[in-house]
Order: C-alpha cells, then structure tokens, then sequence
C-alpha cells in the first residue's frame, strides 16, 4: 500500500501568507508599539476572504481581533498614564497588554504551524 501526498497550493498559499502576516505583526508590535501592524491588518481584512473554509481563515481573524484589542487597552493605559494617578494604573495595563499581545502572536503562530484552526 502506497501513501500518496496531496499539496493544496491555495490552503499552502494561505497558509505561507498568514505566516507573513504573524512575523510582520510581530515585528510591528516589537519595533513600533504595533503602530505599523495597520499594513499587516490591512492585510488580513483583504485575504481573509480567499482563506474561507481553511483553518487559515480563523489565524486571520485571530489577527485582527489581536490587533484592534491591542489598541483599545493600550490606548486606555496611556490615557491613564497621563493622568496623575492614573499611572499606577496605566503602566500595568500596558504591561498586561504587551504580555497579552506577545501570547497572541505566539500561540497563532504555533497553531499555524501546526496545521490547527485558532478556536472562536
């Protein structure tokens, strides 16, 4: 009995381009505070679509929904940081928020390595 290989090349397309994607956000999130991560998030919104009915499709809406959360909070840490008392609350919230955000992005893309769908 023989095993015979079947390449997808649109699910090893996606697959490679979801890749990408985490290494650039990461890279974004790293050197800028995520402040460049809107390219890779454009992204995502744009070839989310190609990867329906792939687990792909879920790494890229774990992406978006990594990078608007990851706003939101940090936007609420460094609001609160320039407020006088609001640093003691501020600086953990975005420490939370860089750890949060660092789990996200590994996680994603060990799942995505793994062949695994991000569960919803």
């Amino acid at each position: 009995m023989s095993q015979e290989i079947v390449f997808d090349t649109r699910l090893e397309s996606a697959k490679n381009l979801a890749w990408w994607l985490y290494l650039f956000h990461a890279a974004g999130f790293v050197f800028s505070w995520g402040l460049f991560s809107f390219i890779p998030l454009i992204i995502n919104y744009l070839k989310r679509d190609d990867a329906a009915g792939t687990f792909v499709h879920s790494h890229h809406t774990w992406q978006i929904r990594s990078f608007w959360w990851f706003l939101f909070w940090s936007a609420i840490g460094w609001i609160c940081i320039f407020t006088f008392f609001g640093m003691v609350i501020g600086i953990p919230i975005l420490g939370i928020v860089w750890i949060w955000k660092a789990y996200r992005l590994i996680k994603g893309f060990l799942d995505l390595n793994d062949n695994k769908a991000i569960p919803a």
